[in-house]
């Protein structure tokens, strides 16, 4: 159901600290005119972790209302808990989001069967479309091939979000079932494709949403050169978005861009000067400052 190009959207905090809205709207009409395919606020990159339960809610909200049926919007909704998993994915369903994007429980660690348990609740509660999420990076655990597989049984788990940065657990969900895999790491987007995926839920998107769309679309459309084209030049941007901890460095490249305010929530700061530095000359050569 879901692929092409997808933006995890960062989350504009303004000087007091509180979700910006009038940025927020700004970044969606910047999608919205740069081929972006879906919106999706409120994950890793959207600083989730930070918000309250309330702030998630009504930036969720808003973000439908402000796409208003132009894009598909595909809900950060995950937690560690799955009750409040639950009360978010219940709430995205209410205000017209496209599907749920729900990271594997983290801190806690649950088993194998501890995941399936997770996302089978939420799954048979909620009838809406659910990404799973997979990014042991940040959750300690990642989810094997073959609870992918069993997940995939249930009707409305239509994806996986995978960044563990392998592609041999890419290629081994998909030895197993027909589940929709997307990217989640920029700088693996065209392998992944390669090896059978389908689209990305990308950082980089929301600084060159047009190459990132560019890229994908060419892939999906058989022209593999110009996708490759598109890769390689990309790719050093990619990597750039990592110079720190996400979503610092995307934050800092969309103020250099005159798109947002450089605020975050503690326990994220701005970046070094040193890693600030090699950013701007990133972003210098793209063009984008």
């Amino acid at each position: 159901m879901f692929e092409g190009s997808m933006v995890a959207l960062a989350t504009p905090f303004n000087r007091d600290g509180q979700v910006d809205k009038d940025r927020v709207k700004q970044l969606i009409e910047f999608h919205v005119s740069k081929s972006t395919d879906v919106i999706v606020p409120c994950g890793c990159t959207g600083e989730a972790a930070t918000l309250t339960h309330e702030e998630q809610k009504n930036t969720i909200r808003f973000v439908v209302e402000t796409v208003a049926g132009r894009l598909k919007v595909v809900a950060g909704t995950g937690s560690n808990n799955t009750v409040e998993a639950l009360g978010l994915t219940k709430h995205a369903k209410e205000v017209g989001a496209d599907g749920a994007l729900m990271i594997t429980p983290y801190y806690n660690k649950p088993t194998p069967a501890g995941q399936y348990a997770h996302y089978k609740t939420i799954a048979e509660k909620v009838d809406i479309p659910i990404v799973l999420y997979n990014v042991p990076s940040r959750t300690g655990i990642s989810m094997l091939p073959e609870t992918v597989a069993e997940l995939y049984k249930i009707d409305n788990i239509v994806a996986i979000k995978e960044a563990s940065g392998s592609l041999d657990q890419v290629s081994n969900i998909l030895n197993l079932c027909d589940i929709t895999v997307l990217s989640g790491d920029d700088s693996l987007t065209l392998p992944i494709l390669s090896v059978g995926g389908k689209g990305v839920i990308s950082v980089v998107a929301n600084v060159v949403p047009d190459m990132v769309s560019d890229m994908v679309h060419s892939f999906l459309k058989g022209d593999a050169a110009r996708a490759m084209e598109v890769h390689r030049r990309i790719f050093p941007l990619c990597k750039a978005m990592f110079y720190e901890t996400n979503p610092m460095p995307v934050k800092r490249a969309l103020s250099f861009m005159g798109m947002i305010e450089n605020n975050l929530r503690l326990p994220l700061v701005p970046m070094s000067e040193q890693q600030e530095a090699r950013l701007k000359e990133v972003l210098k050569d793209f063009g984008l400052i």
